[in-house]
């Protein structure tokens, strides 16, 4: 069973609609579906809700560190209510699938992610679940700070949200532990296929290129 859920993120109005904050949207949502409200826990380090599944409490969090230090949040929760770490889940934005996906898997790397690195050194273990929701990459490493700190385009925010709206029906099997079948709910939905673009009429490709025809 799952027992806390941690949405990563940055607090600030600056970057409430960047990238980086893809985990916070999906707890909002899951806070809104369980019908509680985040409330400030400093003694914790983040927003943090509480609610009961099946006789069971569930907390939702979270961190109020900035990313990098967001294991200080996750592991003091998770050490106060002696969660273990298999029963963790942190969803948190993913560079390498694109906007639309989301994959959950457990354990492995962080692959550079500093949210992760730092749960990972606060738990003592990578034995966690992630939700990793994909925001696309900018094709260059060395422009991935300024992509994840930036808000996405509208067409990418279209197709992250309605990733999280099909992630998010898998959330009772998610709090359940039911892990084969949340993987199964979230895998098989697969992302719209984007638009084609639309053909010039033949005689606005004769007057001149695509680029200077206006819808």
């Amino acid at each position: 069973m799952i027992k806390l859920i941690a949405g990563l993120g940055n607090p600030g109005p600056e970057y409430e609609h960047t990238r980086h904050n893809a985990g916070f949207w999906w707890v909002d949502e899951a806070a809104r579906l369980l019908k509680v409200s985040l409330q400030m826990e400093r003694s914790h380090f983040g927003l943090v809700a509480r609610t009961s599944v099946g006789g069971q409490s569930v907390w939702l969090v979270e961190p109020q560190t900035f990313m990098n230090l967001s294991g200080k949040s996750v592991g003091s929760l998770a050490r106060f209510f002696k969660i273990a770490p298999e029963e963790v889940l942190v969803v948190h934005d993913e560079l390498d699938l694109p906007p639309g996906e989301v994959k959950l898997k457990k354990g492995g790397g962080h692959a550079g992610h500093n949210g992760l690195r730092d749960i990972h050194a606060q738990l003592g273990s990578a034995d966690y679940w992630r939700l990793r929701v994909g925001i696309g990459h900018p094709g260059n490493k060395n422009e991935v700070a300024n992509w994840v700190l930036k808000k996405p385009s509208p067409d990418d925010r279209i197709a992250i949200a309605q990733a999280l709206d099909r992630s998010l029906k898998a959330l009772p099997q998610l709090i359940a532990g039911e892990m084969d079948k949340a993987t199964a709910l979230i895998h098989t939905s697969k992302p719209p296929r984007p638009k084609p673009p639309r053909p010039a009429p033949a005689a606005d490709q004769a007057e001149g290129p695509p680029s200077a025809v206006k819808d």
